[in-house]
């Protein structure tokens, strides 16, 4: 796939937002070109960190229409995925880990699309890609951590797009159209390896929010067409 003929969707992580100032924040990336919202829940069980909850996320919708991306790194999403439809996710994404049972997984995401929103996939760094392919026809989209989650100021695991590339290979293999995300250590310095890989979504905290300039900084994190050959 063409990155340059499809627009890469850059999905800042709330994450990384000055939280005293959090109205701002978001006014500002959406004004700079964001596509989406990353919110990253963890419980302080799948991941050993914890974050924000359901009055954040209520928080977040008021004051937002960028699409809400909820990654929920939960050990019982189950429990909690009405909850976030109620507090306005436009799409749950769940980990494949969380289950040891591929029936399992798939009643998950049969609950996500039942409630209307969308779903995703996702595969820590020391899970195959491979853990993805059984349910790949039935998710909206499939993450593949570039870091290992729940830990802060990790840097980009480099072996991340040759795992991205295997699994764009196989969806074309396949002939299936599914967006795959990248998460964690996303930089402009390698988000080029990640989208020429087959990923069509990036997700970036610090190097959006943390940027003087976020418009300057997403259209880094994008596909840079080459300039026109000379006559």
């Amino acid at each position: 796939m063409n990155m340059l003929d499809n627009k890469v969707q850059i999905a800042p992580s709330l994450l990384s937002a000055d939280f005293s100032r959090l109205k701002d924040e978001i006014q500002r990336i959406e004004d700079a070109g964001a596509d989406l919202l990353h919110l990253d829940v963890m419980d302080g069980h799948f991941v050993p960190n914890l974050s924000f909850g359901l009055p954040v996320v209520e928080a977040v919708r008021r004051v937002t229409d960028l699409k809400l991306d909820t990654h929920l790194m939960l050990a019982d999403p189950g429990k909690y995925l009405e909850p976030f439809k109620q507090a306005g996710s436009d799409s749950l994404t769940i980990h494949f880990e969380v289950r040891d049972k591929e029936a399992e997984i798939s009643a998950l995401i049969e609950q996500i699309h039942a409630l209307g929103l969308e779903c995703g996939l996702a595969v820590n760094p020391e899970t195959p890609v491979g853990a993805l392919f059984p349910f790949a026809e039935h998710c909206d989209l499939l993450l593949v951590m570039s870091v290992v989650p729940g830990f802060g100021g990790q840097s980009f695991i480099p072996e991340t797009p040759k795992k991205v590339r295997q699994l764009s290979q196989w969806l074309d293999e396949n002939d299936l159209d599914v967006p795959i995300q990248v998460d964690g250590g996303v930089t402009p310095d390698n988000a080029a390896t990640c989208t020429d890989a087959g990923a069509s979504s990036l997700v970036a905290g610090s190097a959006v929010f943390g940027a003087p300039d976020a418009a300057d900084a997403i259209r880094r994190l994008r596909p840079q067409a080459p300039p026109p050959a000379h006559p």
